[in-house]
């Protein structure tokens, strides 16, 4: 076992986020760590924050780790900030809101910038997952960026997940919104103490009602994270889910299904970097000028492409 693997599973938090560092910028040797710390894995379970921007994501993190930590439990929070298309840079101020649950030592807080991943989440977070499950977290929260209807991944990443909403946001078809809406196990008004709280949990459980044979019914509940009403109950929902979840034998469906997808993304990636480094060969760019004088057309091309990567 290597020294770096050791000492995560030790408890070493400084360790724990050198290797996150070297997974994320995918350094030398990055897989041969991951292989070695996923025997580790599996016991923590993972909680997904998500809803749309301004809805108090990092607030309810906040509170409910603070929440968790009272009950003497390890906690791991990963948030996710987007990530500049023009300065490929991203703010990472999640921390910053976070300041005071930095300094428990029962804590690891990671921010991590898209770097251009659709789907809320970065690229990473996975594997970050892993590291923070072999580091000991009980808890994993993953906070998204609040993209919108296209935030899914969420869905793939978490045992149980959160969907934030806030009265105000629009009219009363954003609350109907398939795409988001079927991501929530869990459906947490936040901002309560303003007008029409109730109107929108309401409104979701109206649309609740459209699915009459529901094994779990996402629990509704009001919610104002910022002085911590509501934050027992959400947590008492997540729990109720996890026995839900743990009982029906849905846990590990849920996590075959995860590596499943995992496994196929890694394998993704991988043909993609192959894919990259072909288009700068000479070779190439020889056959892609034969396709503007229609010498050879851009169907054959990728066949030529795929055969190539099979055989080397």
């Amino acid at each position: 076992m290597s020294d770096i693997v050791r000492k995560i599973i030790e408890g070493k938090k400084r360790d724990c986020a050198r290797l996150i560092t070297i997974v994320e910028n995918e350094m030398n040797g990055y897989e041969k760590y991951l292989k070695e710390i996923y025997k580790y894995t599996g016991r923590a379970y993972v909680i997904g924050i998500t809803g749309p921007p301004g809805a108090g994501k990092s607030t309810m993190t906040d509170k409910l780790a603070k929440h968790i930590r009272s009950k003497g439990k390890k906690v791991g929070i990963i948030a996710i900030d987007p990530t500049s298309p023009f300065t490929k840079g991203a703010i990472l101020g999640d921390r910053i809101r976070m300041n005071d649950l930095s300094l428990d030592k029962e804590v690891f807080i990671r921010s991590m910038g898209t770097r251009g991943s659709l789907g809320g989440l970065s690229n990473a977070t996975q594997s970050t997952v892993k590291i923070l499950d072999a580091y000991g977290c009980d808890f994993i929260f993953i906070e998204t960026v609040g993209v919108g209807q296209s935030e899914i991944d969420i869905v793939k990443n978490a045992d149980t997940t959160l969907m934030i909403m806030v009265p105000g946001l629009g009219d009363d078809i954003q609350a109907i919104k398939a795409g988001v809406m079927e991501i929530g196990d869990i459906f947490v008004i936040n901002k309560a103490d303003k007008d029409g709280a109730k109107k929108t949990a309401l409104e979701i459980e109206m649309m609740l009602d459209f699915k009459k044979d529901w094994d779990f019914r996402p629990p509704v509940n009001l919610c104002v994270a910022e002085t911590g009403e509501g934050i027992e109950t959400a947590f008492e929902n997540i729990k109720k889910h996890k026995n839900y979840l743990k009982s029906s034998g849905k846990l590990t469906e849920k996590r075959f299904e995860r590596n499943k997808l995992e496994v196929k993304e890694l394998v993704q990636r991988k043909i993609s970097k192959l894919v990259k480094k072909l288009e700068y060969t000479n070779e190439i760019n020889e056959l892609l000028e034969k396709t503007i004088t229609k010498e050879i057309d851009i169907y054959s091309l990728s066949d030529i492409l795929v055969e190539k990567i099979i055989n080397d």
